[in-house]
């Protein structure tokens, strides 16, 4: 069946709000490495690893193994009301490397399940529906993920369940102290905290709820240590931390496993998601006990941390520590950074490159202007592709280029896909 006739199936059935990339849109039907291949037999290298969740690339031999040995057992699902060996020893590893003391886990099937269930516990824990978010965030798109999202591209509804006020991001090169240095661009934003506290909230705020590199709002990257300046600020109050990991967690910012790592924190709370399952879905959160068990009402979960999930979740997750592929991130993320960088001197349309590891955006904007340019992002995403390399797209309006490959990405595909985005991002000008 061609993209063609399949886009017109998709239009009866699928909703007018889910997106598609290109102008054309294609199927992804085969796979291998960091290589895709698209219904119409056409072949991609992938930079966008199916949005950061194909994280050790496609048909790996050893999560294939898992996945099909789990199948030969006839059982794939049983639900949270049996105990699953799979998913207590995957719980166990993940809290050991969480970094939060007297760890518990829970799995559920999606990161937005994953961030409603962090924003149940701490509001329980603390008795309130007060949180605080980051400006230009973004949580997920169900009801209480979207509330807060400080992002309107991806806000629905101005329903909520909870109160919401909004502290800077760290989005440098948007906001209005993105002049300073980094010291002090962190004293101003933490002043800005202590005053959105003092006049938007009763003082009773359950959480701060924080990505510590921006995803959806254009891979935006904070200095060093405001997450931690923030939470100096928090524990005052005893206001708990939740660290958004969906996108930045499993070494991909190549200097740390966690995002939040790169700032002295302390979290109560962690979400994950997306990379763990390589393509299977699973998600969840980890918590200090005493925050997970302040529940006193029943619950299960009918698919968290299924058999199938939880098996794949080990086989990525021994992937890739024996690999160590947060130092290959680290690696080939440099190189790609520097390869892009110095489009900001000579390609007046590209306003900011910036990123860690394989989290890499360039922000296109008109020339001479910090205007974004949405029609100059839609033009490298198709030019890309027409080359033979997928990448991603994001941003508060939509302008900025979103590179996040597997974290098996090799040099010679990092060199050869950093050809076709610097011929792409060259012939804007």
């Amino acid at each position: 069946m061609s993209h063609a006739d399949l886009l017109a199936r998709h239009r009866q059935v699928m909703p007018s709000w889910l997106g598609l990339y290109y102008e054309q849109p294609i199927e992804i039907v085969r796979g291998s490495g960091c290589r895709v291949t698209d219904a119409e037999g056409r072949e991609y290298l992938d930079f966008f690893a199916g949005i950061l969740t194909n994280m050790l690339g496609y048909d790996v031999p050893e999560v294939r193994a898992a996945i099909e040995a789990q199948v030969a057992t006839g059982v794939l699902h049983t639900s949270t009301l049996y105990l699953i060996g799979n998913q207590v020893e995957l719980a166990e590893k993940i809290a050991e490397r969480s970094g939060i003391p007297d760890a518990k886990v829970f799995f559920t099937a999606s990161g937005s399940e994953a961030i409603e269930a962090a924003l149940l516990l701490c509001t329980q824990y603390r008795q309130s529906n007060s949180i605080l978010a980051l400006r230009n965030s973004y949580h997920g798109r169900s009801f209480a993920t979207m509330a807060v999202t400080g992002n309107r591209g991806w806000s629905a509804s101005s329903l909520s369940p909870v109160n919401v006020s909004y502290a800077q991001s760290g989005y440098r090169y948007r906001s209005s102290f993105g002049h300073l240095d980094d010291a002090a661009f962190i004293e101003a934003c933490s002043a800005d905290l202590r005053e959105v506290i003092d006049t938007t909230t009763a003082r009773d705020v359950a959480c701060l709820i924080a990505e510590p590199i921006q995803g959806v709002g254009g891979f935006t990257v904070p200095p060093d240590g405001l997450l931690g300046a923030y939470q100096d600020i928090l524990l005052e109050q005893d206001i708990l931390y939740v660290s958004d990991e969906v996108q930045t967690g499993w070494g991909r910012t190549g200097e740390h496993f966690w995002g939040y790592q790169a700032h002295g924190v302390a979290p109560d709370v962690l979400t994950f998601a997306k990379g763990l399952g390589n393509g299977l879905t699973i998600a969840g959160i980890v918590a200090r006990a005493e925050v997970m068990d302040c529940l006193s009402a029943n619950s299960i979960s009918t698919f968290g941390g299924n058999p199938l999930s939880t098996a794949a979740g080990l086989a990525t997750l021994a992937y890739l520590t024996s690999h160590d592929l947060q130092a290959n991130a680290h690696k080939i993320g440099g190189q790609l950074l520097a390869g892009l960088r110095d489009l900001v001197d000579s390609v007046p349309a590209v306003g900011d490159v910036r990123g860690k590891g394989l989290m890499i955006g360039v922000e296109l904007v008109r020339p001479g202007t910090k205007t974004p340019d949405t029609t100059a992002a839609a033009r490298v995403l198709e030019a890309t592709r027409e080359a033979g390399l997928l990448i991603g797209k994001g941003g508060l309006y939509g302008n900025v280029l979103r590179i996040a490959p597997p974290l098996t990405l090799t040099d010679a595909d990092a060199a050869q896909g950093l050809q076709i985005l610097r011929t792409a991002l060259t012939d804007l000008t």
